[in-house]
């Protein structure tokens, strides 16, 4: 057990706190019992050390991680138990969902040791969902994303950008564009930013970038998916035949009774299918405006959940209209609702729509509505109704 806070010490001292995510302030010790998840890559473990480290709670709080072969001979519960005896107060638990009795431990915890303040993460997000039910009145559950363009030139130009509000851009985009472009290129760190900037690591290696994401995303399928739901080792594969579809498609409005003829699978699988890539963060689906079961109703249009795997399916040959579409939904859905509307591309909480294209773009699709704007690819400031894609980047 000393060897477990030896560890804590020195990845606490060791975390680079240069740069920290604003998703940092979501963990309040106000509460008892927070959960984060997120995909593998995204940066949950850097963001419990960062706080431990931030915070200056060495003295009281451990970081342990549940991959950690002690567990695999030691109960989390007795690990506890001691640590509370011994005078500890906060307890930091990162990948939880490699312990196999983890919900209802967590629950013993909570309901054994209302002193103690407890923090953990998850990385395969359908794992936790499955465990959510036995700690549903003791637990605040945050969702991580990606990083945002914003973050990413944050971290890549050490700059110090601050977030703005939709209705903010849709106002006054042209001074917030203006104020960017004085201190960096933002087509430039645009471009690289759909290809390498989602995930953290990019920080490590950039060459490397694409290989480790189809790493992450290939556990998700092989390994996350077969062991949290009833999805067979050879559904995997018509899984990831239906990615490499969706990728090349501009974008992708699924035809359900060719895409059962296609993949050999019946349109409630495909639907099943489509459900779990949602919740593991792999596509979005984008619905309708119309209220009932996502299992139930069938998507307009199918997205990669972010533009850097498109680059892991198709390469160089992306679709452009397709990477402009997943990023632009992708950086808005985090704080607001997307939806499909016939009229414009999508609809935002219902109130404002949005037309995503290139630089010479028009009005064509949304000539004579309200609340309307372009948004347009490859344009470092905009005018009136045209807002730069990449704008929209700074929302989060």
């Amino acid at each position: 057990m000393k060897e477990l806070f030896e560890f804590s010490d020195r990845q606490i001292d060791r975390v680079n706190i240069d740069f920290i995510r604003n998703f940092i302030d979501r963990i309040d010790l106000k509460h008892r019992l927070t959960g984060i998840v997120g995909s593998r890559g995204v940066g949950k473990t850097t963001l419990l050390l960062q706080f431990l480290r931030t915070h200056r709670l060495k003295e009281k709080a451990v970081y342990i991680t549940m991959d950690d072969l002690y567990f695999s001979d030691n109960r989390l519960l007795d690990f506890v138990d001691e640590f509370v005896k011994y005078g500890g107060m906060y307890l930091f638990i990162d990948e939880i969902h490699f312990y196999k009795n983890w919900s209802q431990e967590l629950k013993l915890i909570y309901d054994r040791y209302p002193e103690l303040k407890t923090v953990f993460t998850g990385s395969s997000i359908l794992e936790i969902e499955k465990g959510k039910a036995d700690l549903s009145r003791r637990t605040i559950m945050y969702k991580m994303q990606g990083l945002s363009f914003r973050e990413f030139i944050n971290v890549t130009e050490k700059t110090d950008f601050g977030i703005y509000k939709l209705e903010e851009i849709l106002s006054d985009h042209r001074r917030i564009a203006a104020g960017v472009r004085d201190k960096i290129l933002p087509l430039k760190k645009f471009s690289e930013y759909l290809e390498y900037g989602y995930y953290p690591f990019f920080l490590e290696d950039t060459e490397t970038y694409l290989l480790k994401l189809r790493n992450i995303l290939n556990l998700t399928l092989e390994v996350d998916l077969p062991n949290v739901t009833e999805i067979t080792h050879s559904s995997v594969e018509k899984i990831k035949q239906l990615l490499f579809i969706i990728a090349g498609s501009v974008p992708f409005k699924p035809n359900l009774s060719r895409l059962s003829e296609k993949l050999s699978v019946n349109r409630n699988t495909l639907k099943v299918f489509f459900n779990y890539l949602q919740r593991a963060d792999i596509i979005i689906q984008l619905f309708s405006n119309v209220k009932g079961n996502a299992l139930l109703n069938k998507p307009e249009k199918i997205y990669l959940h972010h533009p850097n795997l498109f680059h892991v399916f198709t390469g160089i040959d992306a679709n452009r209209g397709s990477i402009r579409e997943s990023f632009f939904i992708n950086q808005l859905a985090v704080r607001h609702n997307v939806n499909y509307t016939k009229s414009g591309d999508f609809i935002v909480d219902n109130t404002v729509s949005f037309e995503i294209g290139g630089k010479s773009k028009t009005r064509k699709q949304i000539a004579g509505m309200d609340r309307a704007y372009i948004v347009k690819d490859n344009i470092e400031t905009g005018i009136q109704d045209n807002i730069p894609l990449w704008l929209f980047g700074f929302l989060y």
